[in-house]
């Protein structure tokens, strides 16, 4: 049975600065992936907008894992939708294919209310993985923000 995972996290700074942290290579740089990990500036390309891409290498002590996801639904500053493949990943065999939605939302007061959808996963565990690595990435981005 395949399943999705949903967060919900609420980011003190206005939109506009959450969706370019997830847009600008060199935001994306500074907090992306789990603690431990990182995604190198050089490997990132970005170009957002509908059939445009979101390409990097995230690197753990493990190995690296090549991303590169498709965006299928850009409103800026209110939404990114993609449609992901990652390789490298540690207990998958062979590419890991997801869609990832992504919403922002005004929560006054310069807050800004990040919803998350990402799936399908496979198992449970993998999907399990992902949320806490999602989680331990918008600590950093908490840090920068």
């Amino acid at each position: 049975m395949s399943q999705y995972i949903e967060m919900t996290r609420i980011f003190d700074a206005p939109r506009e600065l959450v969706y370019r942290a997830f847009t600008d290579p060199d935001q994306l740089a500074r907090w992306f992936g789990p603690v431990g990990c990182w995604v190198p500036r050089e490997s990132i390309e970005v170009e957002v907008r509908v059939g445009g891409h979101l390409r990097f290498v995230m690197t753990a002590p493990d190995g690296p894992s090549p991303v590169d996801a498709t965006f299928t639904e850009v409103v800026d500053n209110e939404l990114l939708a993609a449609a992901m493949e990652a390789s490298g990943i540690p207990g998958v065999a062979g590419p890991l294919r997801v869609h990832l939605r992504l919403e922002f939302h005004d929560e006054g007061r310069g807050k800004t209310r990040l919803e998350l959808r990402q799936g399908p996963f496979a198992t449970g565990q993998l999907g399990a993985d992902t949320h806490a690595g999602w989680e331990s990435s918008f600590t950093k981005l908490d840090a920068l923000l």
